[in-house]
Parts: C-alpha cells; sequence; structure tokens
C-alpha cells in the first residue's frame, strides 16, 4: 500500500511540484491550501507524513503541528516544516512544538524526497 502524504502549503505551485515528484515518487498525496483544512484531513485519514508550510492563511504551520502533536492519532507523524524564513528562532520553536525536520525554500526536490523516505523508513523501524 501507498504512503500517505499530506502536503499543506496555501502556494499552487509548490502544491503541484510537490504533488507531481511524490506521485512519481510512488506516493499518494492529498492537499491543503490552509492549516484548518489540514487539521481536518489529518483527522479524517492519518497521513504517514505531513509536509507543512509554516506561513498559512488562518492558523499556521507551527499551530498546525502542535495541535496534532496533542491528538493519539497523529502524535508521531513526521512533520517536515518547509519554509522561507531563515534563522534559528523558527527551528527552535519547531522543535518545542514537534516538527521533526526543517527544509528552507527554495528546496531542491532530490533533497526532500530523501528526506521523506528517510522519516518514513525511520517511524517504520521504531514502530517494530
Amino acid at each position: 500500500m501507498k504512503k500517505q502524504i499530506l502536503i499543506v502549503d496555501d502556494d499552487e505551485e509548490i502544491i503541484d511540484l510537490l504533488q507531481f515528484n511524490l506521485e512519481h515518487a510512488g506516493f499518494a498525496v492529498r492537499t491543503a491550501a490552509n492549516g484548518d483544512d489540514a487539521l481536518k484531513i489529518a483527522r479524517e485519514k492519518t497521513p504517514d507524513l505531513i509536509l507543512l508550510d509554516l506561513v498559512l492563511p488562518g492558523i499556521n504551520g507551527f499551530t498546525v503541528c502542535e495541535t496534532l502533536r496533542r491528538e493519539a492519532a497523529t502524535a508521531r507523524v513526521p512533520v517536515v516544516m518547509l519554509t522561507a524564513m531563515p534563522g534559528e528562532f523558527c527551528k527552535l520553536f519547531g522543535i518545542e512544538v514537534g516538527v521533526s525536520e526543517f527544509l528552507e525554500k527554495p528546496f531542491n526536490v532530490q533533497t526532500l524526497l530523501a528526506r521523506v523516505r528517510s522519516l518514513l523508513e525511520t517511524r517504520l523501524v521504531t514502530a517494530l
């Protein structure tokens, strides 16, 4: 069965780029353009991994991640934060709310795919 990836970004070009490459790599993809929709989709069917933009309409990526970590079904889902905001503050705060990995925009798609695979394999090993 294909691993399910949830992409959360308000930039349609980023969503299209990620969706195309992830599906081509063999993943099933769902998308959301804001934090509220991301939480709704994650609660309906728990994804195996979430690619989450920091700056979103409505609730931001930090709040989405923090909310997911408090819910049993999504507490252990790897979250990769995608952000164009440089600096240590974002990373430190992200770690506090449970972000698994950070990738700065613009990102290399091959690097992103490698991180996704690595996080999914790590999650599989720790589940055993």
